[in-house]
């Protein structure tokens, strides 16, 4: 009987040793779980401060209005525009929405299995029920349901970046274009003032010939006072007389002769060697002044190309003739009407609708200026 309970004894210590070594590993394990599970808690929660939980709002409509007017020598008040970000989705830019704060929610967070009002696990089946409000389940589905909209947001903004880099491509490659152009304009505007400067020049040079041609004819018309005073003197010697006057209205003849061919000479180098012919144009507007100098007596004209066209013909072969054109202000009542003067055509800008026109003094009405129209009468 002894043997037995000492046998007894002996199995109930080591049952007893097993049993403190089994605790003994079981803490340590359940120390692990533990830190384990508040390790997880911890990312848990702070992962879900970086997900949105509210989605961006969808009505917002951006603008980017660019003109597509075509760039011509004309000014525009109210160009064509198009928005070129028609289709892009604004909402993409908003920022700072609110994102999930799980901090009150760390008891749900160690809720693995949903309870009753009894705090017992509900079964489903032979397992217990880790779905439905309230459990760890709920709050990850809907963390991982707003990571998808953030992804899908995240997806359509990078396909939205190749669109307006493309956008952007075609506009400073157009900017480009334009500041190429702009540059070709400056040198022709250059290039422009200095003909203007020359052509300025050689009108002081002929202005300067006009002066010493009207000295000539002060001096010719004192020629020709002296020779009548000669006539008139020599009255008494009839045969004498006749011959001299003879002589004396040749004299004059010549001296006429001479004036008129230098008058001639003076117009033809104004003209540059146009052609002299009148042209004989249909009636109607024919362009307008864009620059005139009304002390100087001359203006630059713009004419329409269908102008251009009766003038040098359809084949644009014809030298440019001596026309003559009406000028008149629309809405101006002066003596006659709208009418303000005349202009004659000088010289043309090679390569341009330009023409340089000689301002006619005798229908002057008043001083010409830049947008009076040019018109055929």
């Amino acid at each position: 009987m002894n043997k037995a309970l000492h046998a007894l004894v002996y199995l109930f210590l080591a049952l007893a040793g097993a049993a403190l070594w089994f605790e003994l590993q079981l803490n340590s394990k359940r120390s692990l779980l533990t830190d384990r599970n508040r390790l997880q808690e911890d990312y848990f929660v702070m992962l879900a401060r970086t997900i949105e939980k509210d989605e961006p709002g969808k009505d917002a409509v951006a603008e980017i209005r660019k003109d597509v007017s075509p760039v011509e020598a004309r000014i525009v008040d109210s160009p064509d525009m198009e928005n070129i970000i028609e289709d892009y989705k604004p909402y993409l830019e908003t920022q700072n929405l609110a994102t999930y704060n799980w901090e009150s929610k760390r008891e749900q967070l160690r809720m693995v299995y949903l309870l009753d009002s009894e705090g017992n696990p509900i079964m489903d089946g032979a397992h217990p029920k880790d779905s439905g409000p309230g459990t760890e389940r709920e709050l990850l589905e809907q963390l991982f349901e707003a990571a998808k909209k953030q992804q899908a947001n995240l997806n359509t903004t990078r396909a939205e970046l190749p669109k307006l880099r493309g956008i952007l491509e075609d506009t400073v490659g157009e900017l480009n274009s334009l500041k190429q152009t702009a540059r070709q304009d400056k040198v022709t505007i250059t290039e422009r003032d200095e003909k203007i400067a020359g052509l300025e020049k050689d009108k002081a040079e002929l202005q300067n010939q006009v002066v010493k041609i009207k000295g000539q004819i002060d001096e010719l018309n004192g020629e020709i006072t002296s020779l009548r005073d000669e006539v008139q003197s020599a009255k008494d010697d009839a045969a004498l007389t006749a011959e001299k006057l003879e002589q004396s209205e040749a004299q004059v003849e010549q001296l006429k002769k001479l004036l008129k061919d230098a008058l001639s000479n003076v117009s033809a180098g104004a003209t540059s060697e146009r052609s002299a012919v009148s042209a004989n144009l249909p009636f109607g507007d024919k362009g307008k002044i864009v620059e005139v100098e009304n002390e100087n007596m001359f203006a630059i004209i713009a004419l329409t190309d269908e102008a251009i066209k009766e003038l040098k013909g359809g084949n644009m072969a014809n030298p440019l003739p001596q026309a003559e054109f009406a000028v008149k202000r629309p809405g101006w009542a002066g003596p006659a009407g709208e009418f303000v003067g005349r202009v004659r055509i000088r010289q043309e800008i090679a390569g341009k609708n330009y023409v340089i026109c000689d301002i006619l003094a005798a229908w002057k009405q008043t001083d010409l200026r830049a947008d009076d129209v040019v018109f055929a009468d």
